[in-house]
């Protein structure tokens, strides 16, 4: 299952559980931020029945630890960035 099935992921955002760092240096892209800003991609779980807020935080706090977006990132230089849609593809799996 995607996660654009269990939750709304888009800029500027502000009524979302977190946010992800959108733009900015190839290590700092995909950081999870429980501050707004209407440049970083807010997630909001919508089935929190299958998938608690917190519980994605660490799961996206997990996913930028391991440089998941690191190839992900595109632009050039040391301003780089990722995309909404992107995320939305992120595969989850039922354990």
């Amino acid at each position: 299952m995607r996660l654009s099935e269990l939750a709304t992921i888009k800029t500027n955002f502000q009524e979302a559980h977190f946010w992800l760092v959108r733009r900015g240096s190839a290590s700092q892209c995909g950081k999870p931020s429980k501050v707004f800003n209407p440049e970083h991609i807010g997630i909001k779980v919508e089935r929190t029945d299958i998938l608690l807020p917190d519980y994605l935080y660490y799961v996206f706090m997990h996913i930028h630890n391991t440089k998941y977006w690191e190839p992900l990132a595109t632009g050039t230089l040391s301003l780089v960035n990722i995309r909404v849609r992107d995320v939305r593809k992120i595969e989850l799996t039922p354990r």
